[in-house]
């Protein structure tokens, strides 16, 4: 089945380089040139991924994704001009699975979108249900509980904890962890993990700032502690 992507910029040019990358790879294209016009376009549409401009006129992609998260759990990759760390920051901690910074090569763009769409069509492992202690994760129903309470995860987040959960004791590095969520490496990237990892204990965890589930091993990177 074709996928539905929405492109939202106000640049015009720039949708439209976008939009024929897609097509090129097969995807259908929607686009919408400011927030307001792409909540609308993407309730309607219900894309399978949205490429989201973070700075725009009527309602920027924050405060759309502030709207449409609340709604739904599309896959969002974030573009902006800006390079500052609390951008990405923002960005992640409202639900984006992945950040490009413009200006960006398009070939990457597409590397990113295919790999992000790639994570809900990968075979599903021999053990559906993973526990440990007073937390589940639901594989076949992508489903999250810490004791009886249901956490809504971003695609990213999910994967990620059923990498870390699917190996306790494993060490991790954060460029195996990226490889799981996003399928290629981009090393530049990889510190995106950490902000994944903070939201995601923030989430799951009693205690985030004395994590009981997910343990940081300095200068490597993170395991699953099963208790």
């Amino acid at each position: 089945m074709t996928k539905t992507v929405l492109v939202v910029d106000d640049e015009m040019r720039l949708v439209s380089l976008v939009e024929t990358y897609l097509t090129q790879s097969g995807f259908r294209v929607v686009t919408a040139f400011n927030g307001l016009e792409a909540l609308s376009v993407a309730r309607r549409e219900n894309p399978d991924l949205i490429i989201l401009d973070i700075m725009m006129p009527e309602m920027d992609g924050y405060e759309f994704m502030r709207k449409y998260r609340a709604e739904h759990d599309t896959p969002i990759i974030l573009l902006t001009a800006r390079v500052e760390e609390e951008e990405k920051v923002v960005g992640l901690e409202l639900g984006a699975d992945d950040y490009v910074t413009k200006p960006f090569h398009p070939r990457e763009l597409m590397a990113r979108v295919k790999a992000v769409l790639r994570r809900g069509g990968m075979k599903e492992p021999v053990a559906k249900v993973l526990r440990a202690t007073d937390l589940s994760l639901d594989r076949e129903n992508r489903s999250v509980q810490v004791g009886d309470r249901y956490v809504d995860l971003t695609p990213s987040e999910f994967e990620l904890l059923a990498a870390l959960m699917s190996a306790p004791g494993r060490v991790f590095s954060r460029l195996d962890l990226l490889d799981n969520i996003q399928g290629v490496r981009f090393e530049g990237y990889e510190r995106t993990i950490d902000l994944h990892i903070k939201n995601l204990r923030a989430k799951i965890e009693p205690v985030p700032r004395s994590p009981r589930y997910i343990e940081t091993v300095y200068g490597v990177g993170y395991r699953f502690v099963r208790e």
